[in-house]
């Protein structure tokens, strides 16, 4: 389920807590090395969407059509869930302070605070007690 207006999907964070906690049950690196593993990790997703750009578009000569435009979709999806977790990774507090700056970046981009509105949403939590950034269904 998820806000009717493109709002969080219902669980994304609960989802993003579970892989965080398999990361740090198995990780090999630990300590401030894992930490910045777990960084970088992200600039290898987004070589991954540049990669299915290129496969998509036919770019390489040598290669042709590699990829689709699902297959983009689907690494730019795995950019964000990566970059949320990353996040999580930082601060237990993610989904506040991923609330907050969503806000932040909506109001200073589109003069209003969008989509989470503070009568929908506090602190990562909808008035309902849902707990995920959707608003009202």
């Amino acid at each position: 389920m998820s806000d009717d207006r493109g709002g969080t999907p219902a669980g994304l964070w609960n989802t993003i807590d579970d892989l965080w906690k398999w990361l740090e049950a198995d990780q090999p690196v630990g300590g401030r090395e894992g930490l910045l593993l777990r960084m970088l990790k992200l600039s290898e997703e987004v070589g991954e969407v540049s990669e299915a750009v290129i496969g998509a578009t036919g770019q390489n000569p040598r290669k042709g059509v590699t990829h689709t435009w699902e297959d983009v979709e689907a690494e730019l999806c795995d950019v964000v869930i990566t970059a949320l977790v990353a996040l999580r990774t930082l601060t237990p507090e993610a989904r506040e302070v991923f609330a907050r700056h969503l806000a932040r970046v909506a109001e200073r981009s589109l003069g209003t605070p969008g989509l989470l509105r503070p009568d929908s949403v506090r602190c990562g939590r909808s008035t309902d007690g849902r707990s995920d950034l959707a608003g009202p269904s």
